[in-house]
């Protein structure tokens, strides 16, 4: 397919006009005018750009891509490295950040929920999620349930009931998120990353916090893009996870 035709199908697909985001969302760095061949990672670090070189990739396809708006704006370094690793191989380089956080299809939010067989989840706008487990739990077994489902060992910060059945969520760094879930009364929160003072927060509000990694939280939502593009377009996707244990 050409680029230009697959820039246009993400930008409509993911509603990237409703986000204002960090980075810009979309084609951050243009490369071959056909693509044939996508991979798709979490982050575009080396590592994943090299894989996509010995995999002869057209395109890179992203949730966390380049040009922060914190980050200083000289290409130097490792982010020279990284550049001239995209323009000398032509490749392409595409991210998504909260349009792929956010997407109720599947989104990391929206995977995370189908992961933990999450029901009733509310169509809040915005990107955290509030949902029910179909049957009540002990808090123990609930910890291991999404420990086993992302692979990783999760933090827990008690706080709440010894029985939990109401879960909000957010993926990545969303750690702040906590005071809406505890709005909602919910009895979990879970976000990627954590914060000191999110220890004492769930302590006095009465909730759990469970830190699940902001890498383990945001793979499925670029995995599931990548299949989507390989069954709708017919176009050869793949996966590559570069391990981080944040």
């Amino acid at each position: 397919m050409l680029r230009s035709e697959l820039v246009e199908y993400l930008a409509d697909f993911l509603a990237i006009e409703q986000y204002k985001d960090y980075a810009p969302n979309g084609l951050q760095v243009e490369g071959k005018a056909e693509i044939k061949h996508i991979v798709t990672g979490v982050t575009a670090c080396q590592a994943l750009l090299d894989k996509a070189v010995e995999l002869q990739a057209d395109a890179i396809l992203v949730h966390h891509g380049y040009f922060w708006k914190s980050e200083s704006p000289e290409i130097t370094g490792f982010k020279q490295k990284r550049i001239k690793t995209l323009l000398v191989n032509d490749m392409n380089l595409l991210a998504y950040h909260l349009p792929l956080d956010g997407h109720f299809e599947l989104g990391n939010n929206a995977m995370l929920g189908k992961l933990w067989a999450l029901e009733d989840i509310t169509p809040i706008p915005g990107l955290v999620r509030l949902g029910r487990l179909a049957k009540a739990v002990p808090i123990k077994n609930f910890v291991e349930q999404v420990s086993n489902s992302l692979n990783r060992q999760v933090l827990h910060l008690p706080g709440g009931p010894d029985v939990v059945q109401t879960i909000a969520w957010c993926s990545g760094g969303a750690q702040n998120y906590i005071n809406q879930a505890i709005d909602w009364r919910a009895d979990v929160y879970i976000s990627g990353e954590v914060s000191e003072q999110t220890t004492h927060i769930a302590r006095e509000a009465g909730i759990h916090y469970l830190a699940a990694g902001h890498h383990a939280t945001e793979r499925l939502g670029i995995k599931m893009l990548g299949e989507h593009l390989a069954e709708k377009f017919n176009i050869e996707c793949h996966f590559v996870d570069v391990k981080n244990p944040v």
